[in-house]
């Protein structure tokens, strides 16, 4: 079990799909977590304080019903500092007020968050801001080859598919679909204006119901200056207009002509491991920001990388592991899994993007060795 460093800075209430990172950069930034989400891996339990399992699923998303039960059970008689939420609340941003009105919330509220998950709010303002951005619709186009659909609120890309055949459907939207690399933007918002901490080239990790799920993100060490301006003033105006505060991020496509915006997240997300450092804490920095205050950014001379493994068939009871320590999230022994479901994360530190890349990848073939051997 990992150790549990006493701090004085006080408890931060966790709830997420999963809370692990965000764990994680609460032990770095000296709080004392308390988490909830639906997986208590072996590590966040570890790490927290306490762990209980956030009440819902993957497929039907957070149970609004119990999750104030949960929280205060987890909150218990303890002083919070505050109160994160990482993914999983855009699906039902009513619960984020919901919570606010009881708990000392931080980050965005459910105005903010419905302003920029739902895509005509979105695509009025990147057009009042020059922003490019795919085109949406609600109804089945007539050349859905060139299209995806994807669900209203929807996070890791698991919700996302090719247009051909589908009819609309409630909670749905169609996206023209753009090629190029996918680049995610890092940032900070104060409610008025935005600070990019850094920028991440992901890949995904296709299964054959999940074309486009998540598969992992590299830190880059830099990004033409040019580039990097354009979009931290993107970002800066998308921040005033929706009044987004605390750590967000955005997702665009890069190809030989633009960068288009296709997705903000507004909350912290799946590249906390590869941008947080003790220097100066992200979680830190998101506290500061959502409630005003001034607030560093850390500085990074190398580059980062994470990428999730999945199991590629079920599995009736996982196995109990010597985990490698460049490994995170790891499943119960004991565990049953479907395929699909995530069994761990995997992170890796090089010189530059290409490399750490390499590396990572290189760790996932090896791991994956090692789990067939078990």
């Amino acid at each position: 079990m990992l150790a549990r460093p006493q701090s004085s800075a006080g408890f931060l209430l966790i709830a997420a799909i999963s809370g692990r990172a965000l764990a994680a950069a609460a032990r770095r930034a000296g709080y004392r977590p308390l988490v909830a989400d639906f997986f208590c891996d072996t590590d966040t339990v570890a790490m927290a304080e306490r762990a209980l399992k956030l009440p819902g699923d993957l497929k039907s998303g957070i149970d609004q019903a119990r999750l104030m039960e949960t929280v205060r059970q987890l909150a218990g008689n303890d002083p919070l500092a505050a109160v994160v939420l990482g993914s999983g609340f855009e699906r039902k941003p009513e619960i984020v007020d919901e919570l606010a009105r009881h708990f000392p919330l931080v980050g965005n509220r459910a105005a903010a968050i419905r302003r920029v998950k739902n895509p005509q709010s979105l695509a009025e303002d990147c057009a009042a801001l020059g922003i490019p951005h795919p085109d949406f619709r609600r109804e089945a186009p007539p050349d859905p080859e060139n299209w995806v659909v994807k669900a209203s609120g929807g996070a890791g890309g698991t919700h996302i598919r090719r247009a051909n055949g589908h009819a609309p459907a409630s909670g749905h939207y169609f996206q023209r679909f753009v090629s190029g690399s996918s680049i995610s933007a890092l940032f900070i918002g104060d409610g008025r204006s935005a600070r990019v901490v850094g920028f991440s080239r992901q890949w995904t990790s296709p299964a054959p119901e999940a074309p486009y799920r998540y598969g992992g993100a590299v830190r880059l060490k830099r990004i033409g200056r040019r580039d990097a301006e354009l979009i931290g003033g993107w970002l800066s105006g998308l921040a005033e207009r929706a009044g987004l505060v605390g750590l967000c991020s955005a997702d665009f496509i890069r190809n030989a002509d633009r960068y288009q915006l296709v997705e903000i997240n507004p909350r912290p997300g799946a590249t906390l491991d590869i941008f947080d450092s003790t220097e100066a804490p992200l979680i830190e920095a998101h506290l500061n920001a959502s409630r005003g205050e001034p607030y560093q950014l850390p500085r990074f001379a190398d580059s980062m990388a994470s990428m999730i493994t999945y199991a590629s068939g079920p599995v009736m009871r996982f196995p109990a592991l010597a985990w490698p320590d460049w490994t995170a999230d790891h499943q119960s022994a004991g565990t049953r899994l479907a395929a699909g479901d995530p069994i761990c994360t995997i992170l890796a530190r090089g010189r530059n993007a290409a490399v750490t890349q390499r590396i990572v990848k290189a760790r996932a073939r090896d791991l994956q060795r090692y789990l067939e051997e078990s």
